[in-house]
């Protein structure tokens, strides 16, 4: 990691700024492979997997076969955590549930909010390096308990053609209704635009690399909703005299090991502590079976001394990270100060790791500096808020001078007339 000392808050843009490929060579190649499927279909997706997975397809969509006999392929221990996760991400989902509630604005004008499911969304799980089926559980479970009518997954196939059994048993368990071994650009594709094999889909979830990001942000602009641009994964750790620089170290090795385009920012107040964790990181790093991939990433790293609190929190706000932990005495005091970030951890217990897999908040979080104005997936995320209103002939007696006055303003003769009729 790159050691700085008391930046000035001018530098603080480049400091900041996240390791990214070269914005208008990446839509090309983005926008080429978009194009390919929605024109070509099945045979554009299937071609892509052989060039960029190395895999070719006899069939692309799994089998409830293979769904049922993935959970033999996995260890009690492993489907025992799996379940508990899943259970504690129901629970914290479940109670952002909320039932209409009816306002009267005015005597006889009655106005409410209604969720209502997205009826088709579709999920995209990483693969490559890592399968992440904890994602299956933070899109699925939600999507199930806002009674979405159909779950489409996809998610890159390994060399031998086949999905990770990990993937395969919790997609089982969240009840996903149809599972697809397609990944990258062409699977996102697949989702926007339908093909003869894949449905199209209202509304796609899920993390990726930057190809992935591109993908989604391209498809949006022709109608199609995204959760937020969820790109490599990132940690701040904001830590002070209190931290222990174990902790600290792990944590940043966390998420430096999702890959070479991950990124991890340390900020202190210590300088000492600083020292500590570089220490700490070179001893932990040479443990890791990722170490290759951890190392990329902390090369595009950054330790930041600072010189008070009041200027470290300005810090992380700027950044606004997808994952902030506050390794302090004082984090719950701190974290009342925070305004941007995706997901926040508090204390010298609390490491990013839980909320990856188990405690039950969602890990699906806007990344790149988009939690200045994203926030996570969640329940809302699964449903569209429709609003109502009804009124009664007193209502509308009531209102209806308001209504006349304000079209008679803006010169739509018809909007004064559709209240005015009813009176008359």
């Amino acid at each position: 990691m790159e050691r700085i000392l008391y930046p000035d808050k001018n530098n603080w843009p480049s400091l900041l700024a996240r390791p990214v490929l070269d914005h208008k060579a990446l839509q090309q190649t983005v926008q080429q492979v978009l194009d390919a499927v929605k024109n070509e279909g099945d045979a554009a997706v299937q071609a892509y997997t052989q060039r960029f997975d190395g895999v070719s397809l006899d069939g692309m969509e799994v089998t409830a076969a293979a769904m049922t006999e993935a959970a033999d392929l996995l260890s009690t221990e492993l489907k025992t955590a799996i379940e508990q996760a899943a259970k504690n991400i129901r629970l914290f989902h479940e109670q952002q549930q909320s039932k209409p509630v009816i306002t009267e604005t005015m005597p006889g004008v009655q106005c409410w909010r209604k969720n209502q499911p997205i009826d088709v969304v579709g999920l995209y799980i990483p693969g490559g390096t890592a399968p992440l089926f904890s994602t299956i559980l933070m899109l699925g479970i939600p999507a199930s308990i806002a009674g979405c009518k159909e779950v489409v997954l996809c998610s890159p196939p390994g060399k031998d053609g086949q999905l990770h059994p990990a993937i395969l048993f919790a997609a089982k368990l969240v009840g996903i209704h149809r599972v697809f071994k397609v990944g990258g650009v062409q699977a996102i594709a697949a989702m926007a635009y339908g093909t003869e094999t894949i449905p199209k889909v209202y509304k796609i979830f899920g993390p990726g690399n930057q190809y992935v990001t591109c993908a989604k942000q391209l498809i949006q602009q022709e109608g199609i909703a995204i959760d937020m641009p969820a790109g490599p994964s990132e940690v701040c750790v904001l830590a002070d005299a209190t931290a222990q620089a174990d902790f600290v170290a792990a944590d940043l090795l966390s998420q430096a090991e999702h890959g070479a385009d991950s990124q991890v920012l340390l900020v202190s107040t210590h300088e000492p502590l600083l020292q500590a964790v570089e220490q700490s990181i070179a001893v932990q790093l040479a443990k890791l079976p990722r170490k290759e991939l951890a190392a990329a990433a902390l090369a595009n790293s950054k330790a930041i001394l600072v010189r008070d609190m009041t200027e470290a929190m300005e810090l992380v706000n700027a950044y606004a990270a997808e994952h902030l932990i506050i390794a302090s005495d004082d984090a719950e005091q701190l974290a009342e100060k925070v305004t941007n970030a995706g997901s926040v951890f508090l204390g010298h217990y609390s490491p990013e790791s839980v909320g990856d897999y188990a405690s039950g908040t969602n890990h699906t979080l806007p990344t790149n500096g988009f939690a200045r104005a994203y926030s996570g997936v969640s329940l809302d995320s699964f449903v569209k808020k429709i609003t109502y209103q009804q009124l009664t002939r007193e209502g509308l007696t009531n209102i209806a001078p308001t209504v006349a006055a304000m079209a008679a303003a803006e010169g739509l003769e018809a909007h004064r007339q559709a209240a005015l009729i009813r009176l008359s």
